[in-house]
């Protein structure tokens, strides 16, 4: 996957309604001003998650009748996320739907945003102290343990391993990383020998995969809990020296990922459908701008074609398990 050239505040405009009213049929306002701020722009993820033609974040907001942005940096730094943020913020927005590179860094700016009654939901990544809902794309758990049990399947439980991360401040792959540990003990004569972040960047991502297998001659497997990682690394592992000999698996979307799980390189990886997690964001955040839903645990909203969810503990809700990718499967899936 790699990133196209955007200048920061780049950004698509949806949308038709100027006045924003309450709709008598839901109860939920239109013409809401929905910025959606990935982690940057170009990144085929977050184009996935959040477009019109995907059925992401900007088509529920057609659906919702309101006035949908994508707006973010080029790099997946605060520093790069920060004024897009703040650009929305100036520009009047009713709603803040953010992937946060950096949850301490961003929090002060998210917090003027709830200060002045913005609605502001994460998605993908979280910033629990400054926002009303996050959307986790699947429990956090669920993802580190399954990875690892994943790859032991794969290796046949022996041998040493690394994870290829993104930031090493991103919270998603912090909190999956840990729980890769804990489950890890269960694998006794598996080894994690390192972790290495390639800033969900492609050529930092491909560098440091190949000073993996520089240092450890022995490596048998990698985690790469992120869609840019995995991409560099199934490119740097697609030879003959290195296919199928060292396992890869973490999280990728099968357009990138079709050709090394047909070719050997990949047995199997993970995701979740990033258009739907998008999707159940906006549903959220809109509801949540219109007063409808706060965040409080045990309560409920319908997302549109995905249903009714519920809200979890410390205002989360959950988009579902993540499902398995391999060559028995692929073919059947185009994002």
């Amino acid at each position: 996957m790699f990133k196209l050239t955007a200048s920061i505040g780049a950004c698509t405009l949806i949308g038709v309604v100027l006045l924003t009213t309450a709709s008598a049929a839901t109860s939920l306002k239109t013409g809401l001003k929905v910025f959606v701020i990935p982690k940057n722009l170009g990144n085929a993820y977050f184009t996935t998650s959040d477009s019109v033609k995907s059925g992401g974040a900007l088509k529920a907001v057609l659906e919702l009748k309101g006035i949908g942005k994508e707006t973010s940096g080029t790099q997946a730094t605060a520093a790069s996320q920060i004024p897009a943020i703040q650009a929305a913020i100036t520009k009047g927005a009713n709603v803040l739907l953010v992937s946060a590179t950096d949850a301490t860094a961003l929090c002060p700016t998210l917090k003027q945003a709830m200060a002045k009654k913005i609605a502001v939901v994460t998605y993908d990544s979280d910033a629990p102290a400054c926002r009303n809902v996050f959307i986790n794309q699947a429990d956090s758990k669920a993802i580190g343990t399954s990875e690892v049990d994943l790859l032991a399947t794969q290796i046949k439980k022996t041998g040493e391993i690394a994870v290829v991360s993104a930031a090493a401040s991103a919270t998603n792959q912090n909190a999956w990383i840990g729980f890769m540990k804990e489950q890890l003990k269960k694998y006794p004569k598996m080894k994690l020998v390192s972790v290495v972040y390639g800033n969900d960047d492609p050529t930092v991502s491909t560098q440091v995969t190949q000073g993996l297998l520089q240092q450890f001659p022995n490596l048998k497997g990698i985690i790469s809990p992120t869609t840019v990682g995995i991409a560099a690394a199934a490119a740097v592992l697609d030879t003959p020296k290195y296919r199928g000999k060292i396992k890869l698996t973490g999280l990728g979307t099968p357009n990138q990922l079709r050709k090394y799980v047909l070719d050997g390189t990949i047995d199997g990886f993970e995701l979740w459908n990033p258009a739907d997690l998008g999707y159940l964001a906006a549903y959220a955040a809109v509801n949540v701008a219109s007063g409808s839903l706060t965040g409080k645990t045990g309560q409920s909203f319908t997302a549109g074609k995905l249903g009714k969810y519920k809200v979890g503990a410390k205002s989360t809700v959950l988009l579902g398990p993540p499902f398995v990718f391999n060559k028995k499967n692929i073919a059947k899936f185009h994002f």
